[in-house]
């Protein structure tokens, strides 16, 4: 999956407008997070079809970063998360971001932002949801 970030001056109807023009273009929002800081906003969207965002968001003058995520299944009880943080720092992979997708039947499916992808891959193959 992909994340893509938009960063853009802070303003009422913001997320109104990037949910309808992302609407209007048939493209399904995955996750989001939305933040804001100093007058700016930060709107994280976890997508399938990253080109189709990143052109219809580009076609109407929002600056987009796109990233990688890894999405995890998890068994949904307490520490499970630090023990996944843990492998992914001794092996001196940072985590820059991490989103819970879903919970159900006992499980949990977390998105997770790292600093190095292929190596993260590498540490955390058995928990990896089949790469979405």
């Amino acid at each position: 999956m992909k994340q893509l970030t938009i960063v853009a001056d802070d303003k009422v109807g913001l997320l109104a407008d990037i949910s309808y023009l992302l609407g209007h273009a048939k493209v399904n929002i995955e996750s989001i997070s939305v933040s804001v800081a100093g007058g700016k906003a930060f709107i994280n969207l976890g997508v399938r079809d990253d080109s189709r965002v990143l052109q219809v968001l580009k076609a109407n003058g929002y600056d987009v970063i796109a990233s990688d995520l890894l999405v995890v299944k998890l068994a949904d009880k307490p520490g499970e998360l630090a023990r996944i943080a843990k492998l992914l720092s001794d092996g001196g992979v940072s985590i820059e971001n991490v989103v819970i997708l879903a919970k159900m039947e006992g499980m949990v499916f977390d998105c997770i932002k790292v600093d190095k992808l292929e190596k993260a891959r590498k540490l955390l193959g058995p928990y990896l949801d089949l790469e979405r």
